[in-house]
């Protein structure tokens, strides 16, 4: 199978790539074990030392990193900066702080000595989505290396130059070789990698369908899993909120990265006694927004990154409006070169549509009118989904209710859903299972171990 590399923007071929074969996979899952055996006996002084490199190659060569994300996925260029120097920000702040997450934790017991250790597993696969193309791989790779891992990456097939980009940082910077690696491979080879007793976990940010596989195959080998799926988030918005900032947000939450997020704002429930301002307002931002070329820094959406991409987006957003939702604006594919789609709204939405059922992948927007608060806790639970989700509101009694009611891995208030190193990010429900980030990022991938010590 030969691996692409495409433009979306003008739909060329910028490069091509073989698929890695059987007998390549054999030496990258060998290396990767021998690499193992040194990665683990790093000192976390060491490890640090590494990932500040990294973070410097990323803050030098910051540029050429976001033109291979622009040029590959079609993010805006601005966008793609933004994502590399988050990539630096991740790095630097496991290489401070690794220590403190995976320090030995002494606990009193009826032992003379007992504590909590933690210990790097091995090899670990990351299967990878391509709409952060480097973002989602370092939030795994950096905690992950420095709990003194390695690194298997099975990345999305359309950003084969971002996966290639990233190993090649993390060798530069000083990583011993087989630390960090590139499985070139279509999904048909997943099952064999991870089957194998080399691979020891597996995280994968991805659809729900391709959750559900890779947590079947991990659970017959009774491998890790972390799963980070797809998200349906409610954006609430309240009669107490500051209306002109709740939808200035509200457009940035929808067309963030295109429209292509799990965690951006899809549902947004708005109070009756606020939705025709609310919904005139962000129809004329939504009118105001320049779709095209992501290289111009003038273009605030660029394309979608695949054509299946934009026709799903397009099916779902039809059958919407055959069940009975109202296109307010936008809403369709944009004719001519490049998987553009037109940035829209749609309101009156039936329960039995799409776009009150899925996840819309793209920058389209649903309007749903409530008559309380209740009623917005209620609809913003009724979704099999869980990842993030946030609420505009100043009333100090709905702000705590938002909180313990709403059935997610994360809430904000008073702003838009976002992962940051410093914080667990993660989903419930069919938005996945374990957490990214932070403390408990780290100690996804380590063996726990309980110690106790008598009689000396």
């Amino acid at each position: 199978m030969t691996i692409r590399s495409i433009n979306p923007a003008n739909e060329e071929i910028l490069k091509e790539y073989s698929e890695h074969s059987d007998a390549e996979i054999n030496d990258i899952l060998g290396r990767s074990v021998q690499a193992f055996t040194f990665q683990k006996s790093l000192t976390f002084d060491q490890g640090s030392e590494k990932m500040e490199a990294v973070a410097k190659i990323l803050d030098s060569d910051q540029n050429k990193f976001a033109k291979i994300l622009t040029l590959e996925m079609g993010k805006t260029y601005q966008a793609a900066q933004e994502e590399i120097r988050k990539c630096a920000v991740a790095c630097r702040y496991y290489a401070e702080n690794a220590h403190l997450f995976l320090a030995d934790q002494d606990i009193k017991t009826n032992s003379l000595k007992s504590f909590v250790r933690y210990h790097p597993l091995g090899p670990i696969l990351a299967i990878m989505p391509w709409n952060f193309p480097f973002w989602q791989v370092f939030r795994f790779a950096v905690p992950a290396l420095m709990a003194g891992n390695t690194a298997l990456l099975k990345h999305a097939s359309n950003v084969p130059q971002a996966a290639l980009a990233i190993e090649e940082i993390f060798r530069q910077a000083g990583f011993t070789d087989g630390v960090f690696q590139t499985l070139l491979i279509g999904s048909d080879k997943v099952e064999k990698i991870l089957s194998d007793n080399r691979v020891k976990a597996v995280t994968l940010t991805g659809s729900e369908k391709a959750g559900a596989t890779v947590a079947g195959i991990a659970g017959s080998q009774i491998k890790k899993t972390v799963l980070e799926l797809g998200g349906s988030d409610p954006f609430i918005v309240m009669p107490s909120a500051d209306l002109d900032d709740a939808v200035q947000k509200a457009t940035r939450a929808r067309i963030q990265n295109n429209g292509q997020s799990c965690i951006a704002a899809k549902r947004f429930i708005i109070h009756a006694a606020i939705y025709d301002d609310f919904r005139s307002a962000l129809k004329q931002k939504f009118a105001a927004l320049k779709v095209g070329d992501p290289m111009d820094e003038a273009t605030d959406i660029g394309p979608l990154a695949t054509a299946k991409t934009r026709d799903d987006l397009n099916l779902q957003v039809e059958d919407s409006i055959k069940k009975s939702a109202i296109r307010v604006m936008g809403a369709e594919a944009i004719a001519g070169p490049g998987y553009f789609y037109k940035p829209g709204i749609l309101e009156n939405i039936p329960w039995n549509a799409p776009a009150a059922q899925d996840e819309l992948f793209g920058p389209v927007a649903c309007l749903f009118r409530v008559k309380s608060f209740e009623e917005a806790i209620a609809l913003a639970n009724n979704t099999r989904f869980g990842l993030g989700s946030a609420v505009f509101t100043r009333d100090k009694n709905e702000i705590e209710q938002a909180i313990n009611l709403i059935e997610a891995g994360c809430t904000f208030i008073n702003n838009i859903v976002a992962s940051d190193p410093r914080l667990p990010f993660g989903g419930i429900k069919a938005s996945g299972y374990g957490r990214e980030l932070a403390a408990e990022g780290i100690r996804e991938f380590v063996n726990i171990k309980t110690v106790a010590i008598d009689g000396i």
